[in-house]
Formats: structure tokens, C-alpha cells, sequence
């Protein structure tokens, strides 16, 4: 990647001492242990004209940020994502996640961090209900925000593809597992292999009309982006599943579908996030099944085989 150009928005200054030698070095084991808003404005001076207009967006609405995706901060900030993450960097942090949690644990109640509407008095029926009524309106949230003609297009890649590979990790994995097998009891060539090492070299054997789904809640996981590269360069229709309209993985791939909660942005375990994904994943199965002629026969077959593994 080029050096950035002198006077360019991501160029450090270049005149004066740098930040190392201003101030005695302070390890990151330190300089993240206390809040990290306290911690954006005392290292302010020392960061680059870009990664300070990231700083006074993070200052000036640190809950807001909490919500937003590593590109549309980049875009509030007028930075750029490489910009973004190395404020982070700045600050200490592992990444643009590591940084929204420690927002979210330095603004939001523990309690709230869990659930908005949960409070410490709610007794089992209240939590339960509340998990219950939460989980519905994300999915009422999805069903009426998604974008059926991308869901039509991404139907209709996947039928006329001679294979189709899924990729993910960590929660989105269990997901991408599944559907690769929903569409194999249809017919269809889908696989998804669990290793990410494997991903990325089947992506790599990818040929043009293959599918690379990915399946990522953040659309930002290292591992999901660098097999979707991969795919790309392979020739290969990519398509992703996220929770983001504008993530590193939406600006990389053919057809994305992007199903999500606001409530869920910041955490990397939301529960809910994988439940509208599973949704969403569902009526993509089901529209594909009505659409493939030999999905009849092959699910009779499907049902005839399972009949065997139960009493």
C-alpha cells in the first residue's frame, strides 16, 4: 500500500517530534484500562490530523458511534476505514470492535449492555419476555426493511451455479453450516468448509459462476474478508450476508443482504443478530426450493434418508 503523500487527509505531520519521543511511551495494557473517551482526548494532540476528526466524532457522540459500522464512521469521520482503525491502534485498542465495546461499557448500564429494556429488579417471566419480545421486533424490523429484489437475485445466482461455497467464523459459522446443508437437501452443490484456512484456499479453486456467500454479523471479521478477496480474484459471483448496509464486506461483494438490529451493533456474542440471519436464511431457502424444479424429488429423497436415523 503507498505511503500516504505529504498534505494528504491520512498523512501524519511530518514537522516536530513524533508522539513517541513528546511523551514517555505508556503501554496499551495501561492506556486502555481507564475510559477510553478520557483516553481519545488525552492523546488528541499526538494523532493525525485524520485521526483526530475520527477522535471528535467519537467525542461528540459516543453512543452514536456505537451504532455505526467501520465504513460509516469513516464516512462521518471523512476518513477512510485504514484511517479508523488506526485510531484504534492510537488509543491502544485491538480493533474497531475492541473500541465500541469499551464505548458501550463506559456509556451503556451493564444491564442494557445485555438488553436495552432489561433492568436488575426484572424477575425470570419479565427477563424472558422481554428477550422474547426483543428477539420479535428485530425480526419484524428485518422483515420490513429487507431488500426482496436482492434476495430474488441472490435466489436465482445460487440455483444456476455449478458450486457454492460458504464461508464464516466464529457465530456466523453455525448459520453458514446450515444453509450449506438446507441447499444440498434441494440439490444444490453448497458446502461450507469450517476451517478458514480451508475457505480461503477453496475460494481460491473458485471458477466464474461459483458462488463465495459469507455469512458475518460486523461484515468486518479479517478471516470472512480475506476468502471474499480471494473469491473475487477467482472470478466467482460473491454474495454476504450482514448486519450492516456499509461494511468493508458489503463494499466488497456482488450481492449483499444486510438484515440487522440496531439493539445488537456492538456486540460480537448478539444472540439476535443470528436469529434474523437464520431467518432471512430461511426464506432464502424456501424461495429457492419454489424455484428449483428438482428440489421436489431430491427433498423426498432428503426425507427418506432421515427416516432411517429416527423411531
Amino acid at each position: 500500500m503507498p505511503a500516504a503523500q505529504p498534505g494528504s487527509p491520512d498523512a501524519r505531520p511530518s514537522a516536530g517530534p513524533s508522539p513517541e519521543s513528546a511523551a514517555p511511551a505508556v503501554p496499551a495494557a495501561e492506556r486502555t484500562s481507564g475510559s477510553v473517551l478520557e483516553l481519545a482526548r488525552d492523546l488528541s494532540a499526538s494523532l493525525s490530523p485524520a485521526e483526530q476528526r475520527v477522535g471528535r466524532v467519537v467525542l461528540g457522540d459516543p453512543v452514536g458511534v456505537i451504532h455505526l459500522s467501520v465504513t460509516e464512521l469513516a464516512a462521518a469521520s471523512d476518513t477512510s476505514v485504514g484511517t479508523v482503525i488506526r485510531f484504534c491502534q492510537s488509543l491502544g485498542l485491538r480493533g474497531y470492535q475492541d473500541l465500541k465495546l469499551r464505548l458501550a461499557r463506559d456509556s451503556i448500564p451493564a444491564e442494557r449492555q445485555l438488553l436495552e429494556e432489561v433492568s436488575p429488579e426484572d424477575g425470570p417471566e419479565q427477563v424472558s419476555r422481554k428477550v422474547l419480545l426483543s428477539t420479535a421486533r428485530a425480526v419484524e424490523e428485518a422483515a420490513a426493511h429487507f431488500d426482496a429484489e436482492m434476495l430474488a437475485r441472490v435466489a436465482e445466482t445460487l440455483v444456476s451455479a455449478p458450486r457454492i461455497q460458504f464461508v464464516a467464523v466464529g457465530t456466523s459459522a453455525p448459520l453458514a453450516s446450515d444453509i450449506a446443508y438446507r441447499l444440498t437437501t434441494i440439490g444444490l452443490p453448497a458446502y461450507f468448509p469450517a476451517d478458514v484456512h480451508v475457505q480461503d484456499v477453496s475460494a481460491r479453486m473458485l471458477r466464474p459462476g461459483d458462488v463465495c456467500f459469507a455469512v458475518s454479523h460486523t461484515g468486518s471479521t479479517t478471516e470472512t474478508l480475506a476468502a471474499m478477496r480471494t473469491a473475487r480474484r477467482s472470478g466467482a459471483t460473491t454474495v454476504a450476508l450482514t448486519s450492516f448496509s456499509r461494511s468493508p464486506l458489503t463494499e466488497l461483494v456482488d450481492l449483499p443482504l444486510v438484515a440487522g438490529s440496531r439493539e445488537t451493533s456492538y456486540r460480537i456474542e448478539t444472540m439476535t443478530s443470528r436469529i434474523v440471519h437464520l431467518a432471512l436464511l430461511d426464506a432464502l431457502f424456501v424461495l429457492i426450493a419454489l424455484r428449483h424444479p428438482p428440489s421436489r424429488d431430491a427433498l423426498a429423497a432428503t426425507a427418506d434418508v432421515l427416516t432411517e436415523h429416527r423411531i
